[in-house]
């Protein structure tokens, strides 16, 4: 290599040194920002929130009948399966009729002859009654004076005179025992009534019984549960009440409900009528709509921890919520749309609740600073920033 060309190839590693050193010790002075970890970084974006509390319960529906049978016997006919819906009227299940006819045909029987005593006895006070007028008496007596006046003038003789006095006091008499005897037919007229009134209910209620096993139901609905089977012996409620056999469980469907607590830090919150979302196991990407119908007045205290009871309405024309599904009712208590939003995990709180939070900085000595911002509602996960952020920035999550 020519002198002057080895000279100009010095220089130039001189200066390029010099650089090398120069950059290297401008880093050391003012030190190599720290990278920070991309799965840390959150955007501060817009969007919808609503802070809200959940209740959890069971779907249940809002028209729900046990039903029992008011008449005993053995379950011959089973109308309905589980799942079933049914109609109002529509029969459900026959009970065996066998025994409950021969008891009407014999309860008619006895209304039968109740009626043909109550006939006779009402005869025999029509006849004391006429009886008791005597209405012989004064043919009797004109009998009597007449034959006095001819025997009075020697036409005829005393015996007749006597004649016509004993069918006299023998028409008195049969007036006296008529008049004595029309109170005993009152009173024979009167039990033949009664004894007719009591083998009339005799016949309506073997006529109701017999009615009565054959079960309709009461509402419109699905069946939800059936205890019985064929050949189930079934016990009326009218003689064992509430232990009476449980033949069918119905329900109304079209309307559900879940029954769920709510704390009382949020009671408050908690309004009639305020929309709910109800979420279940079965269908996991489906959201129902609800809204609250009820609020129990009084709290109850489990664990020193007092809550409310809510009721959450849906309607449920298409039936996919069934009876028992397990269910968590959303409650919205605050909604504001196309907010400012950052990470719940993002805030740092101070000693007196003052939120703030690490902005990804590339030109500051850390790679981030701490920045103020004003909060508003929180779901638990994200929050609401009132003032402090922007749009698009990039925040550290803590």
């Amino acid at each position: 290599m020519a002198p002057a060309k080895r000279k100009r190839w010095l220089y130039i590693s001189v200066i390029a040194g010099v650089v090398v050193i120069g950059g290297g010790a401008i880093v050391a002075l003012r030190g190599a920002a720290p990278t920070i970890d991309p799965g840390r970084i959150a955007t501060v974006e817009r969007g919808d929130l609503a802070k809200s509390v959940v209740a959890t319960g069971r779907i249940e529906p809002i028209a729900k009948v046990e039903i029992k049978s008011k008449a005993n016997g053995i379950v011959k006919e089973l109308k309905v399966e589980v799942g079933d819906r049914v109609k109002t009227g529509q029969v459900l299940v026959e009970l065996d009729k066998d025994n409950l006819e021969a008891r009407l045909r014999a309860a008619r029987a006895a209304l039968a002859g109740a009626q043909a005593n109550l006939a006779a006895a009402v005869a025999e006070h029509e006849k004391n009654k006429v009886e008791s007028e005597g209405p012989d008496v004064p043919f009797a007596k004109r009998s009597l004076e007449r034959a006095e006046r001819l025997f009075k003038d020697a036409l005829i003789s005393q015996q007749q005179v006597d004649d016509a006095r004993i069918q006299l006091d023998q028409a008195v008499n049969r007036q006296l025992i008529a008049k004595t005897q029309l109170g005993v037919a009152q009173a024979k007229t009167a039990q033949a009534r009664a004894s007719v009134a009591a083998a009339q209910a005799a016949v309506d209620q073997s006529e109701e019984e017999l009615n009565n096993s054959t079960i309709r139901s009461p509402i419109d609905g699905m069946v939800l549960a059936r205890p019985v089977e064929i050949g189930s012996p079934v016990s009326s409620i009218l003689n064992l009440g509430a232990n009476g056999t449980l033949v069918l469980v119905l329900g109304d469907i079209s309307k559900v409900y879940v029954k769920g607590n709510v704390d009382e830090a949020d009671i408050g919150s908690v309004r009639l009528g305020q929309l709910a979302r109800i979420k279940v196991e079965t269908f996991r990407d489906k959201q129902f709509d609800g809204k609250i119908t009820q609020i129990s007045p009084m709290g109850t205290d489990k664990d020193n921890v007092v809550s409310f009871e809510v009721k959450v309405s849906i309607e449920n024309s298409g039936g996919e919520l069934l009876a028992n599904m397990t269910a968590n009712a959303e409650i919205i208590l605050e909604q504001h749309r196309n907010t400012l939003i950052v990470p719940e995990a993002a805030i740092v709180y101070d000693a007196k609740r003052n939120a703030s939070v690490d902005v990804v900085a590339p030109a500051s000595k850390t790679g981030k600073e701490r920045r103020p911002i004003k909060v508003g509602v929180s779901n638990g996960t994200k929050t609401q920033v009132l003032t402090g952020l922007t749009e698009g920035q990039k925040v550290v999550l803590q």
